[in-house]
């Protein structure tokens, strides 16, 4: 008798356990997915740029997929430390930082322009008389983003290492973005700005700032453009269907569409390999301690 009891016991705390799986895993997989994006541009330019994306997205997938930005990269970083975002669009150093913390896998990369890569580039006023990176020694230099961005600050200071200037050898400042730096270049405010290889075509047309002012004294080493990454702790089904429709997203109905209001030319597969520039770039900055 006792050991029909226990039998009794046993299979109904199976078969508990079993409906408890079967009735919860449909409500996870209905939750909506969260889309970080950077803070790239200014929080509604960032929801008018991404928007249509995310409606492409939950279509693809069956599930909603809602956007969220933050205010600066600080509090990005806090969302990303955290987890907070199932896809997430970022720059290098984000990935790489969260890749190996986070546990974030890259799935895809901008292509802007037709470019799949992006190089930092050093912007001067074509009446500045500067004509390479030497004569920057001892002249002022805004950085567009702040030290932790990829492009414009830590691509160009590997710029301005192989060129023999290490930091304090140039006055350091920095603005809230690379159009900002420009504008700071454009009414002398400083001598060069640290930007992208793309930064004056993105201005063209501008009315603040007339790039035909302007000119590209250098460029770096081509990085991977922008990440799209996913958290790994979706599982390889999700995170395959995520890679493959963005990697459509050209093709699709609405294709031209999606890719014009996000500024972007086609979205292009990436693995983590492809950062290993990155990871380069990185140290060497950090080695960088200036002047004895």
């Amino acid at each position: 008798m006792s050991t029909r009891v226990h039998f009794v016991k046993n299979s109904l705390a199976a078969l508990a356990t079993l409906l408890m799986t079967f009735s919860v895993a449909p409500q996870a997989a209905d939750e909506p997915l969260v889309l970080g994006i950077f803070p790239r541009f200014a929080a509604t330019a960032v929801h008018d740029a991404f928007d249509p994306l995310a409606k492409y997205l939950s279509t693809e997938l069956g599930r909603e997929v809602k956007i969220e930005t933050t205010k600066d990269q600080n509090a990005f970083a806090e969302a990303l430390a955290s987890k907070r975002y199932d896809i997430v669009h970022f720059n290098q150093l984000n990935y790489v930082e969260s890749h190996a913390s986070s546990g974030y896998d890259v799935v895809a990369i901008n292509e802007e322009f037709g470019k799949g890569t992006v190089g930092g580039a050093f912007v001067v006023r074509k009446d500045s008389g500067i004509k390479n990176l030497s004569e920057l020694r001892g002249k002022t230099i805004v950085f567009g983003g702040g030290p932790k961005a990829m492009v414009a600050y830590i691509a160009n200071v590997v710029q301005l290492q192989k060129a023999g200037l290490k930091k304090g050898d140039y006055k350091e400042e920095f603005a809230k973005s690379p159009v900002n730096a420009m504008t700071a270049v454009f009414h002398k405010q400083a001598i060069a700005a640290g930007a992208g290889d793309i930064g004056l075509k993105q201005q063209a047309g501008n009315e603040v700032l007339d790039v035909d002012e302007l000119s590209i004294l250098s460029v770096g080493e081509q990085l991977p453009h922008l990440a799209w990454a996913v958290k790994n702790s979706l599982g390889a089904g999700l995170t395959k269907k995520i890679q493959d429709a963005l990697l459509k997203v050209k093709g699709s109905k609405d294709g031209a569409e999606i890719l014009k209001a996000a500024r972007l030319t086609n979205l292009l597969p990436a693995k983590d390999a492809d950062f290993e520039i990155v990871r380069r770039m990185i140290k060497d900055v950090a080695a960088d301690t200036g002047p004895k």
